[in-house]
Order: C-alpha cells, then structure tokens, then sequence
C-alpha cells in the first residue's frame, strides 16, 4: 500500500498508511496530499483514493487555492480526480466555458452538457483560434510523433454549474498530473505518454540533438514537447518513479523505461558493457544516461515491453511456447486454450 503524506498550511503529516490517511482526510479535508507517483501536491478533495465514497460524480466544491487562475494564465484551470490504481481514470470538472482537450478514443464518459469537438492539430488555439497553416503545422506535429492528426475537445457549452469529463488510461498504469508553471512551462515526454491536457496547452515535437541517441535512444529520434502553464495528464506503464537530480547527477535507465523530464535534464545514451552484457544481459545494447539538474519520471512498464511479452506467450505456427509445457500445442488443445 501507499505512504501518505498531507500538508496543512505547511504543517506535514506523515508518513501514513492509507486507512490513518483516509480518517486523516475525512477529519480535514481542507490540506493537500502527496504519495510516490504524484508529480505534485494536490488537493485532498481532489484525490478519490482518500474519500470513504469514491464512486465518480461526487466531487465536491474544490479548495480555492488550486482553482485560483495565475495572472496572466493562458490555459483554462480545471479541477479533476484521479480513480483506481492499476486501470486509471481521471474525471475532469469543467466551468461553464472552460475545455480539456484529449487524444482520440481517450474518454471514458461525460455529462450531457459537454459538447465534443474533433480538431485539426492539439487544440491548444481553441476551435476558432488560429489560421488554417497553423493548425497544419499543430496537425503535422502530431502525426509526426505517431499520434492522430486530430484531437477532441471537451467544453462545457450549458449554463451555471459544473460538469465532468472523463479519460481513460489504454493500459496498464499511473496517470500523473503536471501543471507545467511547476516545472518551467516544458515538459518533455515520451511519443504516446499524453492523455489529455486543459486547453491551451501546446503539443509540440522534441528532437534528439546526437544522432546516436536519435537511433538508439529507445524513444526514437522525436519525442513531445508538452508547453503553456496548465494541467496535463501523463500516462505511464505499470508503477512510476519521480527523481530529482541535482546538477551534474547522472542516472542509467533502461531507454524504455524514460517517461518525462524537465527541459534542463540532458538525455544521452551510453553501450550497456562489454559483449557478453550486450548479448546475454537482456537489457539491450545502450542505457539512457539522464543527466541533471532536474526531474525526471521512470515507468516500471514500458508498453513495448508489456507488448513483447505478449507475442512471446501467444501461440505460434507450429507449436505454443506455452507456459513451460513439453507438449506444445497439443497441451493446449488438451487444457482447453485452443481448438483444433
């Protein structure tokens, strides 16, 4: 289970389990939170896994200082809940007027009232915003990075009160929100990490400086580049790790396992070791060397390596590589996996 910590006008309590957490939370709802995947404090109303009721659709009125809009912000404020642990989902809370923008296929479910809008590019210049070259640059981005050319925007278009909008994880994971004032107004990310993002925040591309670490740096040669001062949603695989390195600090990583970082962290790669390393050592030929200063997010479970284990289990011509069976496929006509 998670350790808990909860701050009350800069007073930390903590560490707790998750049950003296949730009485903690139910006592006072009016602190932040904070456990390992956050990518910051948020609001205890906010966070579903501390409410004794967590059924989505029940968020109550949001603490006023996460809601306050920056002087000058240019992307909308939203509110949102985050559900589940393994197979998450975030509900947004939209003001009348205000839109989160979203991959496409990402929602889950929304309110009547919120209309959805499919967009040529991210979105980020509203649906009105922007000359058509500047949407085929925003497109072109995108289908540059492997994503759609298009994104769908949500906004709540009914009169007074609140409505939800809600995105779904495609597999496995955490989804960590970022409020990208927090880290400079730049995060860069893995290709296929966005989920969604409050409008106004721009999905651009990242390139790789060393060509070397263009072929082998296991994100390929273009990653995102997620820029503004709003909330963005990032998906990663299996259990997530947040690092801060000081100056100079390096830090070797599996090249699949690099979620996010902040603009000032120097990604490079080096050879993993010797041949006999690079032949038997199952961790491929090069590792990301992460250099600081700066955050960093590591996933457990890159998608690629969820999706080689999958091939590698699934039945083959000529036989199953089964599950250590001497019978192949035949074993698995016998205990039922496969017809003739």
């Amino acid at each position: 289970m998670h350790q808990w910590y909860l701050s009350y006008n800069g007073q930390q309590m903590g560490p707790l389990d998750q049950a003296a957490a949730v009485a903690q939370a139910g006592k006072d709802p009016s602190g932040h939170c904070w456990r390992q995947g956050f990518a910051e404090w948020i609001p205890i109303s906010a966070c579903a896994e501390l409410r004794a009721e967590s059924a989505p659709g029940n968020l109550p009125a949001p603490v006023p200082p996460p809601a306050a809009a920056r002087a000058g912000q240019r992307a909308d404020v939203i509110d949102y809940r985050i559900f589940g642990e393994d197979m998450q989902f975030v509900e947004v809370e939209l003001d009348p007027g205000e839109s989160a923008v979203a991959e496409a296929g990402a929602m889950m479910y929304k309110d009547a009232v919120v209309s959805m809008e499919t967009v040529f590019g991210d979105g980020s210049s509203g649906t009105a915003g922007g000359g058509f070259m500047d949407k085929l640059v925003g497109a072109g981005k995108r289908l540059i990075t492997g994503e759609s050319l298009f994104t769908t925007v949500f906004t709540h278009g009914g009169g007074a009160g609140k409505a939800r909008v809600a995105f779904a994880a495609p597999y496995p994971g955490t989804i960590v929100p970022m409020t990208l004032s927090n880290y400079g107004g730049t995060i860069i990310a893995q290709k296929d990490s966005f989920l969604c993002a409050a409008r106004g925040v721009e999905i651009g591309l990242h390139f790789q400086k060393k060509v070397m670490t263009a072929l082998f740096g296991g994100e390929g040669f273009i990653m995102q580049k997620l820029t503004g001062d709003g909330l963005v949603f990032v998906h990663a695989g299996g259990t997530i790790m947040e690092r801060e390195l000081t100056a100079g600090e390096r830090l070797d990583v599996d090249t699949g396992c690099v979620v996010a970082m902040t603009a000032s962290v120097n990604f490079d790669i080096k050879p993993v070791g010797g041949v006999k390393s690079m032949i038997f050592g199952g961790e491929g030929v090069f590792l990301a060397t992460l250099t600081g200063p700066g955050k960093v997010w590591l996933q457990s479970l890159p998608f690629s390596r969820l999706a080689g284990r999958m091939m590698a289990a699934a039945y083959q011509k000529g036989g199953s590589k089964g599950e250590g069976s001497v019978l192949g496929g035949l074993g698995g006509i016998i205990s039922g996996d496969r017809g003739f």
